[in-house]
């Protein structure tokens, strides 16, 4: 135990803030109050935004309601379509003109998305490549020549051919990249709405080749799936905080949408089956009396129900017809549509029983091709409903009467009701379908996901364009919550130690970064405020105070558009607790998290009386090593001065300098009487109960305040964890000392600071005293030579014999 804690004497209680020596010491005028109200930067409470992060007493948001006609030309891989507006001005504004955006825009070679990109620079994951490095050759990959080739051989974009008033006269209008502005024959009064109509085309981008979020996907049978998204031209969100959101779609940055009432008619070939946002008005026109039956089974069921089976599914992929159907779709209260057709789909669904009044009953649906075998029937509408019965548990019950999952093209995307997701199975050489444990994990994890996001930001407008994290961290914060409740063995990436390579890296920028300019999307904007609010809930507020204050923030802000600023403050009033400095630090720096325990000072109480005092530092003496030269003399034989010469004696030779005098007791004597009794009391309680007292002292090499969580150890064998505020760096951020005071018997051993690792610390080394030996692995491995990459033995490879096809088919055979 004495080669663990460094001892110390205690030689008066004021000496416990005696300065000993640290690892980082703040010098004059550098001083940051990692501590400052976060007011300082958050906009001003208004009439429309309360103190509180509600909703003002005068807030208000727009509305704008869609009729839609649209026509899926299969063949040309094209839209045709009407779209009838309304849009409402709740805004105590006059307006002129009106935004409406054109994300399709985003494909033409003049779009600032196309003009702008940067070769080999950063792309949604981080860095794609080093250009100009002399050692690194710059890569142009298939991927981008395939993309490259798609856009030039298709003409993209929207064909806008008319805008048009409600009496059938034309508007004027500018197309801006990804924006139209429409202008208003007259200005549109604050409560007043205007009607008017646009006729648009475009033609359909292959997914795979651009990377659209939606599209079409093409098969080796001649079938295409079709997932519509973003394929309306839908009006621009005008706000409180900002009036018309006017930033240009790069691709990155989402969307921002007004809330509104929605009917479309869609029409498709008569073998295909679709999905879409909101409700089918017309199930007798387009299904067959037994798929109407199966979709009243599968209400009740316990597992879902096919209304179109695989076998069905094979016999639609085989025929084709020029025949048509319209699907017509009615959505109330949201701020998007889309939709996925496909003649390849099977459909299955299984009714959801969630109780309430809103809505009782939802339909959790899944469509999907036969290459989503048996992954997809067992898993897709499941994770659907488990979806829904965890998220509303954090916010609210599900709104909408369908949850839809559809396999496609996307890997992962959201819109209200419907998702898309794209995970699938391999064709095996014996016909069958088999997939992988990452390929399950990643189905379970993305149907989560984006599930997830109708909660977060269908329902809970937040503005996408501008603040990913706001829809994204919280979703996946919420997904790795409800994943951990489907397995907690699957890695959902959302842990304190799923962060730290990326918070000691040097590609960061603060959360609080608009999105377009976010250098690596994945853990800026997923990760990270996930792991931050894992933290909040988990370490620093607990559970109930979290989730109480989560799901306020959720029903306040249902069906509105909040801002970061009402996150932070309703987290804030609801939990009752004051967090500026965490919000401060995880969204607003790329400080990290490393808090260092430097040393561990075990000190004793001075008595005063000196027979005790003197006595204590005798024992301290004695027990110093020895020295090592006094050692080998004496093994060598060498006779001491002392012991030769006996005979020569005096007072210190049975008198050391700790032996105490009766001066020395006297003055003991009067401190006693001079003191008063509480102090008396006091001293004599202490000196009686002999406790061990420790001070540990940390440095905070990070710039991150946060908690400290303590794990000590004791020399009997056990261990006591201890939580120490964030607050205790509130005065000296960047090094503090912690007394700890142990009984007598209780004598520490070790220390760890965060030793389950739920801080997002990102070194581990400096969190033991005494330190550790940390395990790691060492791979032994022969280094190659530069030229081993470009060898080439012409002399030895020309001898080889050229394949044929026939050289081919006989080895397959």
């Amino acid at each position: 135990m004495k080669n663990s804690i460094v001892s110390a004497l205690l030689i008066s209680v004021a000496l416990a803030s005696t300065a000993y020596g640290s690892a980082i010491k703040q010098t004059k005028g550098d001083f940051e109050d990692k501590f400052r109200q976060l007011e300082e930067v958050l906009p001003t409470p208004n009439v429309y935004r309360n103190a509180s992060g509600e909703p003002g007493e005068r807030y208000w948001q727009q509305q704008v309601d869609y009729k839609i006609k649209v026509s899926l030309d299969e063949k040309k891989r094209r839209i045709n379509a009407t779209e009838d507006i309304r849009y409402q001005n709740n805004s105590p504004y006059r307006l002129k003109y009106l935004w409406v955006q054109l994300d399709q825009n985003r494909f033409k070679d003049d779009s600032i998305a196309n003009m702008a990109s940067n070769f080999g620079g950063m792309g949604r994951r981080g860095p794609v490549n080093t250009v100009g490095d002399a050692n690194t050759a710059t890569k142009l990959n298939l991927n981008e020549l395939r993309a490259m080739h798609f856009k030039a051989d298709n003409e993209l974009g929207y064909e806008i051919k008319a805008v048009k008033d409600s009496r059938g006269n034309k508007l004027t209008f500018t197309v801006v990249g990804t924006q139209m502005r429409v202008d208003l024959p007259k200005p549109l009064k604050s409560g007043d709405d205007v009607d008017f109509t646009i006729d648009f085309a475009f033609n359909i981008v292959e997914e795979n080749a651009v990377s659209a979020r939606s599209g079409y996907e093409k098969f080796d049978d001649g079938n295409d799936i079709f997932l519509l998204a973003q394929w309306f031209p839908r009006l621009h969100a005008y706000t409180d905080y900002e009036g018309w959101n006017n930033k240009e779609f790069l691709g990155r940055g989402e969307f921002t949408l007004e809330f509104g009432n929605y009917e479309v008619e869609i029409d498709v070939p008569a073998d295909h089956i679709v999905s879409s946002t909101g409700v089918l008005t017309n199930p007798k026109s387009v299904l067959t009396k037994t798929q109407r039956k199966r979709l009243e089974q599968a209400k009740k069921a316990k597992r879902p129900v096919f209304i179109v089976t695989e076998e069905e599914a094979l016999e639609n992929e085989k025929a084709g017809t020029d025949k048509r159907k319209t699907w017509v779709f009615k959505a109330d209260n949201v701020r998007d549509f889309a939709w996925a057709s496909s003649r390849k789909f099977m459909w299955d669904a299984k009714g959801y029983k969630q109780g309430g009044d809103e809505m009782p009953h939802v339909m959790a649906m899944s469509f999907y091709p036969k290459e989503g075998g048996d992954l997809w029937k067992k898993y897709s509408t499941e994770s659907v409903i488990h979806t829904m019965e965890v998220y509303s548990r954090f916010s609210f019950d599900y709104p909408y009467p369908t949850a839809q999952s559809v396999n496609g093209p996307v890997g992962g995307m959201e819109y209200p009701m419907i998702t898309f997701n794209g995970p699938r199975t391999e064709l095996q050489d014996d016909g069958s379908r088999t997939y992988s444990q990452a390929e399950k994990r990643f189905l379970i994890g993305v149907v989560i996901h984006e599930v997830g996001h109708i909660y977060f930001p269908m329902v809970v407008n937040s503005d996408e364009r501008q603040w990913t994290w706001m829809d994204e961290g919280l979703n996946s914060f919420l997904d790795g919550v409800a994943g951990r409740e489907w397995d907690p063995t699957i890695p959902w990436g959302v842990e304190p130690r799923d962060i730290v390579g990326y918070m000691k890296s040097q590609h960061q920028v603060p959360i609080m970064t608009q999105s377009d300019s976010v250098l690596r999307l994945g853990p800026n904007a997923y990760t990270k405020p996930a792991a931050a609010l894992n933290i909040l809930r988990e370490v620093i507020l607990g559970r109930e105070l979290f989730d109480f204050a989560f799901k306020e923030y959720a029903e306040r802000w249902m069906f509105k558009r909040p801002t970061p600023s009402d996150f932070f403050r309703t987290m804030e009033e609801a939990s009752g607790v004051d967090l500026d400095w965490f919000w401060r630090g995880w969204f607003y720096s790329t400080d990290h998290v490393d808090i260092s325990i430097d040393k561990v000072y075990k000190m004793r109480l001075d008595t005063h009386n000196p027979d005790i005092d003197y006595a204590r530092l005798r024992d301290i003496e004695n027990n110093k090593p020895p020295s090592r030269f006094v050692e080998r003399n004496k093994a060598e034989g060498k006779e001491l001065w002392v012991d030769r010469n006996s005979d020569v004696t005096d007072f210190y030779d049975d008198n050391d300098r700790f032996t105490v005098t009766n001066k020395e007791r006297n003055k003991y004597q009067k401190f006693l009487k001079d003191l008063k009794p509480w102090e008396r009391k006091t001293l004599e309680r202490a000196v009686k109960e002999d406790k061990n007292y420790y001070v540990l002292e940390f440095s905070n090499l990070g710039g991150l305040v946060m908690p400290i969580l303590l794990e000590l150890t004791y020399t009997d064998g056990t261990n006591e964890s201890q939580y120490i505020p964030a607050e205790i760096w509130r005065r000296s951020p960047k090094q503090v000392r912690k007394l700890i005071v142990t009984d007598k018997n209780k004598e520490l051993l070790s220390v760890a600071v965060d030793p389950g690792w739920e801080t997002a610390d990102v070194d581990v080394e400096n969190n033991h005293y005494p330190r550790q030996i940390i395990p790691s692995r060492v791979e032994a491995y022969k280094a190659k030579k530069s030229s081993d990459k470009v060898k080439r033995d012409i002399m030895q490879d020309i001898k080889t014999k050229l394949k044929t096809e026939d050289d081919k088919e006989e080895k397959n055979h």
